[in-house]
């Protein structure tokens, strides 16, 4: 017996959108956007808006966000040329880790053509163990959650 597939969240369910124009070499030869494309499409977005909230700087800071799971579920194709669409939320907040789930839509699609779940762990810098999420940071990402 198998277990009933859950729906997808609509984009109404993502607290942050951000458009990211696809590229040429996004396509396989499958004619649609390769699976490991849609990784890379929601780390630019995770950390295009960390930058944006001005708490965090990769270059310097010494307490550093690593990615210890993802997961994907695929629901549609995505196709070049066009643009997606990545909706973000945090699902889960603790001291040192935290969870955001993507949505990737086709530019304007109500229903996502995948859905993932990131998980950072925030480490030191120079020792890799676990730190607490700095306040400023933690502040911003709050309004990330549902």
């Amino acid at each position: 017996m198998t277990t009933p597939r859950p729906a997808p969240l609509t984009r109404d369910a993502y607290r942050h959108l951000r458009r990211i124009e696809l590229r040429w070499n996004d396509a396989d030869r499958f004619g649609h956007v390769n699976n490991a494309v849609h990784q890379a499409l929601v780390d630019s977005a995770i950390n295009a808006w960390v930058i944006g909230t001005g708490t965090a700087d990769a270059r310097h800071d010494p307490v550093i966000p690593l990615v210890v799971e993802t997961r994907c579920r695929f629901f549609a194709e995505l196709d070049y040329p066009g643009a997606a669409e990545i909706g973000l939320r945090v699902a889960h907040l603790g001291t040192t880790s935290l969870g955001y789930e993507a949505g990737i839509f086709a530019e304007g699609a109500g229903e996502p053509a995948a859905q993932l779940l990131f998980t950072h762990v925030y480490v030191d810098r120079v020792t890799r163990r676990p730190a607490p999420i700095p306040p400023a940071l933690r502040a911003a990402l709050a309004a990330l959650a549902p």
